[in-house]
């Protein structure tokens, strides 16, 4: 069931998306080689308390930090680790969700490590940015989820790469993830109808090499199949009464550097 919500309550969501933004514009400059994904996590996890926030996926469904540090190949959903310390040329994938007054924000961002980054794992964060935004092109009153799954997969197949299936965006609000599912890849013109009071995420997964993944034995982390790299971006987005299409876990920084397509 689709719980959509008034003008009012997509404001107040303004709030949980404001935090977990300027989180992602704060965790980027502690990014860099030697650094460990552990440390990361609790700078984002001490400022998300101190600034009256909730991270979301403390202990959400058994995760056991709060938030997901994906390096490479890892698609989604990596465990950060004292042990996994970032390296020059590595690419990152930084997922934050806050709660602030029981609203989420969630978002994600890729961060580059050093200045030594392989051509193609630049190109893939590029390509993987540049699909986040084609998909929320497509988002409109009467538009549908098949909508943004086909302007995703169109882009990044076009680019020569592909597109994870086995992950969606969700709809969120008081609960972290609702219905309706948003697909990376499909037919436009099928899936659910969007229209005002729709709140949800879109968040593709693209793959350098082949769209499956595996899921590691910790029964979290999700790596591409065949070890090729991955990146993924993500927003939280809103549709008003009035049919405006809002972000709601934009900050100022990523404005201006929104993907020129």
């Amino acid at each position: 069931m689709i719980v959509l919500k008034s003008d009012a309550e997509i404001d107040a969501m303004r709030s949980a998306g404001r935090l977990s933004a300027t989180l992602l514009d704060l965790i980027g400059d502690y990014v860099k080689p030697g650094v460990s994904t552990l440390e990361l996590n609790d700078i984002v996890h001490d400022y998300t308390v101190k600034h009256g926030g909730i991270p979301a996926p403390l202990n959400y469904k058994g995760f056991p930090k709060s938030i997901c540090t994906s390096v490479n190949e890892v698609v989604c959903h990596g465990i950060p680790s004292s042990k996994q310390k970032l390296k020059e040329g590595d690419i990152i994938n930084i997922d934050v969700t806050s709660i602030v007054d029981g609203f989420h924000g969630d978002t994600s961002r890729m961060y580059l490590v050093g200045q030594n980054i392989p051509p193609v794992a630049r190109r893939l964060t590029e390509v993987a940015h540049a699909c986040l935004f084609k998909g929320i092109e497509a988002v409109h009153d009467g538009a549908r989820t098949g909508d943004i799954g086909a302007a995703i997969q169109r882009y990044a197949e076009g680019q020569g790469f592909s597109v994870v299936r086995e992950f969606v965006g969700h709809g969120i609000g008081r609960v972290f993830h609702e219905d309706p599912q948003i697909l990376h890849y499909g037919q436009a013109g099928k899936g659910t109808r969007l229209g005002p009071g729709m709140v949800f995420t879109i968040e593709p997964m693209i793959n350098e090499g082949h769209w499956k993944v595996k899921v590691q034995r910790d029964g979290w982390t999700a790596v591409t199949i065949d070890n090729g790299l991955s990146a993924q971006w993500e927003h939280t987005l809103g549709i008003k009464s009035d049919g405006e299409v809002v972000i709601l876990t934009e900050s100022p920084l990523e404005i201006a550097g929104r993907p020129k397509m």
